[in-house]
């Protein structure tokens, strides 16, 4: 275990964390979701799970998915920029695919522009394949989304 990792903490995401959650989401993506869309999700939506990952009791990322009978959807996953390339998404995702486990999940997919190689490169890393294109999925520039999909599987996932 590094020493990044050291002192990492997963917990479920709660209605006081959506300010700090939001301040991640402004600074990853050109189309960040609302507080009130996470305020839906976090109360709403049966199917939606999300968590946080702390350093040191400080919201450093956080992740979501809706799990269905035995698929699961990655909806999001962002980590805090000043801490971005150091692992932190990684440790993220697993998190995300032990919890999807958790709930029965067999599979997770997610979509991913097809410009963010890095991104890609981690969700391979983890074991997901390209499944095929959204064209023009993302709003703010019309950019083709990559869908990819991992098998999960229950012992596998350290």
């Amino acid at each position: 275990m590094g020493a990044a990792e050291r002192n990492l903490r997963f917990r479920p995401m709660i209605l006081a964390d959506i300010p700090a959650v939001e301040e991640i989401e402004q600074e990853a993506f050109a189309t960040p979701w609302t507080v009130e869309a996470f305020m839906n999700e976090l109360t709403n939506n049966m199917f939606a799970k999300y968590i946080v990952m702390e350093q040191d009791g400080e919201l450093i990322g956080y992740g979501g998915m809706w799990v269905i009978v035995d698929e699961a959807h990655v909806t999001n996953i962002a980590v805090r920029a000043d801490c971005r390339g150091r692992g932190y998404g990684e440790q993220l995702m697993k998190e995300l695919q032990r919890k999807a486990v958790s709930f029965g999940a067999d599979r997770m997919t997610l979509e991913v522009r097809v410009t963010n190689t890095v991104a890609q490169n981690l969700y391979r890393k983890l074991g997901f394949e390209p499944s095929g294109l959204r064209p023009g999925y993302y709003s703010d520039n019309n950019e083709d989304a990559l869908i990819m999909w991992a098998e999960l599987e229950r012992n596998s996932i350290a």
